[in-house]
C-alpha cells in the first residue's frame, strides 16, 4: 500500500484537544474503551461466522491481550477479531465520531444472533490520547486478500497510514504513554483498571507484563542451557529411556468472567453461586439476606441481581452499591437515573444494553425510557417483598429488622413503592410479635381505636411500658432514626390514624374516673410549690389520680411538639440541643395525687425537705425520657446520696 498522510476529519479545529482532556472524567476509562472495541471486533467476527459470511478455522480461540511494558512505557491491546481494511481505518478512525459498531449493526440488523455489540459511539478509541503521546494501529481485515494497515498519530490532527506487517486478522493498538501517565505501564495499576471495568466483558481477556515475561523466558533459556551442559557429562546409559522432567507451563487464565451469573437464567443458578458472586463482586463476606434475579427481554433488555444485605442499625450509615453495566461493560456505580434512590441502599448489578448512554458511556440521557427501567426495577423489588410476606411470612418477619429501614425509606421516596408495600409493613410490639398496622389496630380497637402507641427507647421509657402492660394496652417499638419522618408519612397515607409515643399523654385508661374540678385546688397548690422549688415560673404542672400509686411523677410532651423538635434536630436546625430535649416549651410535669411522696409535698409545702423531694421527683421524671446532662446528673447523684443519708439517721 502506498504511504498516505492526512488530517483527521473533524468538524472543529478545537475538538481534538477537548477529546484528549475532557471527553472522560476518569482517565483510566481509556482501558475500558479500547478493550470494549476489541470485544466488539471479536463479536463481529463471531456473528459473521454464525451467518455464514466467514469460515472459522478449527479450534479458533478468540481473545484480547493487554500487554504492559514498564521499561518501554507502552501499553498494547491485541485482538484476533474482524480487523480493518484501509478504507475502514479511513472511515472509522480518521473521521472522528463515526461509529463502526453502529454501522455494523445497521448492516446486519436483520440477521438473528444472540451476540451483542458493545460500542455505541465513535470516540472511544480517541480516549487513548488522554494518556499517550503517540498511538499506533496495526490491523488486518478478515477479508480474503486484505492488506495489513499501519496507522500512526502523535496526538495532533495529523496521521500517517502505510502497509502494516500483521499476518493474522485482528488489530493491535500500542500506546506510547505520556510522562503523566506512566502509571498505566505498571502491572498492578493496569490489572486494577481491568478489574474495575472489564471483569465481565464477553470475550476472554489476558494480561501480560512484557518485561517480566521476557526475563522469565531468558531465565528459562539460560537454565535449559545449563541443564544441557550438565547432561553432556552424564553417561549415555544414565539418560537412555528417561522421560523429560521439564514441567509443563501452567495454563493461562483470563482475567475476566465471560458469562457472569446475571446472564444466566435464574433456574440455572444455585444458592451457593449467588453467595459466591456476592462475595466476589462486593467483597462482603457477610451473607446477604436474599436476592432478586432480574431477567427481562421485553419491552427492553435488562438483567441483573439485587442483593439485600444485613443493614447497620443507624440509617445514616447505610450504604449500598448498584453496579450498572452495558453489555457486560461496567459503566458506573449508583446511577440515580436508572436506580431508584431507595434501592441504592442495596448491593447488586444491573445490565441493560438498551440504555441511552451519552458519548462517554458514563451518564445517561434523561428520557422516558430510563424512567420505565427505574419503574420496572421498583416493581420487581416490591413484588418480591410482598410475595415473601404472603407465602413465607415467618421468613419475612425474621428479615424485618434488617429490611425495615430500606422499606421505610422506599415508602418515603417512592409513592408507587409505598402503595405496593403499604399492607406488608410490619411493627414489632412490646412482646416482640410482628404485626401489620391493620392487625395492631384491629387487636386494640376497643382500647385505642385509631391510635398507634409506640416507644422509641424501651430502656428509658420502661416506666411507661410497664403502665401499658399493666393495663393490657399494646404499643409498637420504633427505634430507628427514619421512624420519625416515616410515621408522619404513614399518618398522611392512613386517614384518621395517629401515632403517639407512650409518654406523650396520660390516657384515661391509666387514671381514676375523677373530674378536673376536683383536682384544680390540688394542682394549683402543687404548681406553686414545684415552681418555687425548681425556680421555674414557667413550669407546667398537671395532677392526675393514677391507678398505679407507686408512680410519683412523669413528664409528658405533646406528640406534635416532640416530633417537631426531633425533626429539627435531625436537620441540624437547632444546633447543640440539650440531649433531654425537655427543657423547652411544651413539657408538662404530671404528678400522681395517689402517691405518698406527692401527698407529702402537698401537706408540707414549706417543709425542710420539700425542695429536695421536688427536685428529685422532677429529675426522676426527666430520667424516664433521656439521660440527664452532666451538670444535672451531678446534682442528682449528690441529692440521692443526701436522701439516703436521711434514711440512716
Amino acid at each position: 500500500m502506498r504511504k498516505k498522510k492526512g488530517s483527521l476529519s473533524i468538524n472543529s479545529d478545537n475538538i481534538f484537544p477537548i477529546i484528549k482532556k475532557w471527553l472522560y472524567s476518569d482517565h483510566d476509562i481509556f482501558i475500558r474503551e479500547v478493550v470494549s472495541n476489541a470485544c466488539d471486533a471479536v463479536t463481529k467476527l463471531r456473528k459473521l461466522a454464525l451467518i455464514g459470511e466467514y469460515e472459522e478455522a478449527d479450534n479458533t480461540q478468540y481473545r484480547i491481550d493487554v500487554i504492559a511494558s514498564p521499561k518501554d512505557k507502552t501499553l498494547t491491546f491485541i485482538d484476533n477479531g474482524i480487523g480493518m481494511t484501509a478504507n475502514e481505518v479511513n472511515e472509522y478512525i480518521n473521521q472522528i465520531a463515526f461509529s463502526g459498531a453502529s454501522d455494523f449493526l445497521e448492516k446486519y440488523k436483520d440477521k438473528a444472533t444472540d451476540d451483542q455489540i458493545i460500542g455505541h459511539f465513535g470516540l472511544g478509541f480517541y480516549s487513548t490520547f488522554m494518556v499517550a503521546d503517540k498511538v499506533t494501529i496495526n490491523t488486518l481485515s478478515y477479508q480474503e486478500g486484505a492488506e495489513p494497515v499501519f496507522w500512526e498519530c502523535d496526538g495532533g490532527t495529523e496521521f500517517t497510514m502505510s502497509t502494516g506487517d500483521r499476518e493474522v486478522h485482528g488489530t493491535e493498538i500500542t500506546l506510547y504513554l505520556n510522562e503523566d501517565s506512566f502509571e498505566f505501564a505498571n502491572e498492578y495499576r493496569v490489572k486494577e483498571v481491568l478489574g474495575k471495568y472489564c471483569s465481565f466483558m464477553p470475550e476472554e481477556i489476558y494480561f501480560t507484563n512484557a518485561d517480566a515475561a521476557k526475563e522469565e523466558t531468558e531465565d528459562f533459556i539460560e537454565s535449559e542451557a545449563v541443564d544441557a551442559e550438565a547432561a553432556d557429562t552424564d553417561s549415555e546409559d544414565s539418560v537412555l529411556g528417561e522421560e523429560s522432567t521439564t514441567k509443563p507451563e501452567p495454563k493461562e487464565k483470563p482475567i475476566n468472567d465471560t458469562r457472569p451469573l446475571w446472564t444466566k437464567h435464574p433456574n440455572d443458578c444455585t444458592e451457593e453461586e449467588y453467595k459466591e458472586f456476592y462475595r466476589k463482586v462486593f467483597l462482603d463476606f457477610k451473607e446477604p439476606l436474599f436476592w432478586i434475579h432480574l431477567n427481562m427481554d421485553y419491552p427492553f433488555n435488562l438483567k441483573g441481581i439485587l442483593y439485600f444485605p444485613k443493614f447497620n442499625s443507624e440509617y445514616d450509615t447505610l450504604e449500598g452499591t448498584i453496579k450498572l453495566y452495558n453489555n457486560q461493560v461496567f459503566i458506573a456505580d449508583n446511577i440515580k437515573e436508572v436506580i431508584p434512590e431507595f434501592l441504592l441502599l442495596l448491593k447488586g448489578v444491573i445490565d441493560c444494553p438498551d440504555l441511552p448512554l451519552n458519548v462517554s458511556r458514563s451518564a445517561l440521557q434523561n428520557d422516558g425510557f430510563v424512567k420505565k427501567i427505574s419503574d420496572y426495577i421498583t416493581k420487581k423489588v416490591a413484588d418480591k417483598l410482598s410475595g415473601m410476606f404472603k407465602t413465607e411470612r415467618e421468613t419475612y418477619e425474621s428479615y424485618w429488622d434488617d429490611l425495615s429501614p430500606f422499606i421505610k425509606f422506599g415508602c418515603l421516596k417512592d409513592d408507587k413503592f409505598n402503595d405496593k408495600m403499604m399492607d406488608y409493613i410490619l411493627y414489632k410490639n412490646l412482646d416482640g410479635k410482628y404485626l401489620t398496622l391493620n392487625e395492631y389496630l384491629e387487636a386494640g380497637k376497643e382500647k385505642y381505636e385509631n391510635t398507634v402507641f409506640y416507644t422509641d427507647n424501651e430502656k428509658v421509657q420502661s416506666q411507661y411500658i410497664n403502665m401499658f402492660k399493666e393495663q393490657e394496652i399494646d404499643a409498637v417499638v420504633l427505634t430507628h432514626n427514619i421512624d420519625t419522618p416515616f410515621i408522619t408519612h404513614q399518618e398522611q397515607k392512613h386517614d384518621g390514624v395517629k401515632f403517639t409515643r407512650i409518654d406523650s399523654d396520660i390516657t384515661n385508661t391509666f387514671k381514676e374516673d375523677i373530674s378536673e374540678e376536683e383536682l384544680k385546688d390540688t394542682t394549683d397548690k402543687l404548681t406553686e410549690t414545684f415552681r418555687k422549688a425548681l425556680d421555674n415560673e414557667n413550669l407546667n404542672v398537671k395532677v392526675e389520680k393514677l391507678k398505679n400509686a407507686s408512680i410519683s411523677s412523669m413528664i409528658t410532651l405533646p406528640e406534635e411538639t416532640r416530633r417537631m423538635q426531633e425533626m429539627m434536630k435531625m436537620y441540624s436546625m437547632m444546633g447543640n440541643m440539650d440531649p433531654s430535649v425537655f427543657g423547652g416549651e411544651g413539657q408538662t410535669l404530671v404528678l400522681n395525687a395517689n402517691n405518698n411522696l406527692v401527698q407529702f409535698i402537698l401537706e408540707n409545702p414549706e417543709g425542710d425537705n420539700t425542695k429536695t423531694v421536688c427536685e428529685q421527683l422532677y429529675d426522676l421524671a426527666l430520667l424516664a425520657h433521656a439521660p440527664l446532662d452532666a451538670e444535672a446528673m451531678t446534682k442528682f447523684i449528690a441529692r440521692s446520696n443526701e436522701i439516703l443519708g436521711f434514711m440512716t439517721k
